[in-house]
């Protein structure tokens, strides 16, 4: 069973930068697609950014020019950092690892933008 283990997170002001880890465990292959989610109160879960295992990377239009996903294959992580934080980039930020049509989830880790 895939694992995926978050860190990051925490409150900052907007304007200001955070950075997410995930580290995944039991990643019987290399080749999947690993990304970030968020979900705000009373909100679907959205896609952030993903990366292939080519390097191929895809982000929400709201977060374009402000966030960068990268990947280190050969550890399993997945990281994203965040720049020019707005008030309404707060939410819950989940890990995903998706592979052979199924769905691996991290925990979730809190990020709070304040005025």
């Amino acid at each position: 069973q895939v694992q995926l283990v978050e860190s990051g997170g925490g409150l900052v002001q907007a304007g200001g930068s955070l950075r997410l880890s995930c580290a995944a465990s039991r990643v019987l292959s290399s080749i999947y697609v690993m990304g970030w989610y968020r979900q705000a109160p009373g909100n679907h879960r959205d896609m952030v950014a993903q990366v292939t295992s080519g390097g191929r990377t895809n982000y929400a239009d709201s977060v374009k020019g402000r966030f960068t996903i990268s990947r280190d294959n050969a550890r399993n992580t997945v990281d994203l950092q965040m720049n020019s934080l707005k008030l309404e980039d707060t939410a819950v930020y989940y890990c995903n690892l998706y592979r052979a049509g199924r769905d691996y989830w991290g925990q979730g880790t809190q990020v709070t933008v304040s005025s």
